[in-house]
């Protein structure tokens, strides 16, 4: 059983809330539906939060996990079967923050690999509050990490629009090196990747996540600290400023 990602239907699909959807499988307190606009744990990025209205009334979700199949977690006694439908609706300050830190991650791990000796991104987590990313190889001086936060922060101020597409390999090994894009880390099954583009090309990378449409949505990037995770990787640690131009989320259901 595979759930519809309404999520990644394009970069707009990230503004929705509210969809609905039919339970297809029932485990215990997970719920498996047919569509969902519920992000799962992945990609370095957390979950999204919010409610199912069902026949038996509103269910909060408190974890969202799984690939093909997406279950959301719910109370124990929700009561719901197959075939029974139901209205979901995320939490929209959580998402609308996951997808200003995502942005963000990806346009700092481009910023670093072409001002700093070509060093990659190897890991990232994303979170409402604050973010990191790891870096390999490299040794951030204070220096350094002035450079990175003034150079980001000067493209923030600008509106540079951010846009996905479907990409074949080569057409993404064409236009970026692929130690940039981690394509080895990629099952090679996959030949056409959802990409995320910033700008022209400002950062292309193969993602799954949900993302803002303008890099005005950010806000001031602040870093906030860095770590040695040993080996040559160092992981910075940022958060994003509460003025930033915002964007309403959609209201109709899906």
């Amino acid at each position: 059983m595979n759930t519809e990602k309404l999520y990644l239907n394009d970069i707009e699909s990230a503004y929705n809330t509210k969809f609905n959807a039919k339970v297809i499988s029932v485990n215990e307190n997970k719920i498996g539906l047919d569509r969902t606009l519920f992000y799962p744990l992945g990609g370095g990025q957390n979950w999204d939060l919010g409610t199912l209205e069902s026949p038996n009334g509103s269910l909060e979700v408190t974890e969202v996990r799984g690939r093909n199949l997406i279950e959301h977690y719910v109370s124990e006694d929700h009561q719901l079967s197959i075939g029974d439908e139901v209205v979901g609706e995320i939490d929209w300050d959580r998402r609308y923050s996951h997808m200003r830190m995502h942005t963000a991650q990806h346009l700092m791990s481009g910023m670093v690999y072409e001002l700093f000796n070509s060093a990659r991104t190897v890991g990232n987590q994303i979170h409402a509050t604050h973010s990191r990313i790891d870096f390999n190889p490299i040794s951030f001086t204070e220096e350094m990490l002035q450079q990175l936060s003034e150079s980001a922060n000067q493209l923030v101020k600008q509106s540079i629009p951010v846009h996905d597409s479907i990409m074949t390999r080569e057409q993404i090994n064409s236009i970026m090196p692929e130690d940039r894009t981690n394509m080895a880390l990629l099952p090679k099954s996959i030949s056409n990747l959802r990409v995320v583009t910033i700008g022209d090309n400002i950062d292309l990378c193969p993602c799954a996540g949900t993302h803002i449409s303008n890099l005005l949505e950010i806000g001031e990037i602040s870093i906030i600290g860095k770590k040695s995770k040993g080996k040559g990787t160092q992981r910075i640690t940022y958060e994003l400023g509460n003025e930033f131009n915002n964007t309403e989320p959609s209201s109709r259901i899906i």
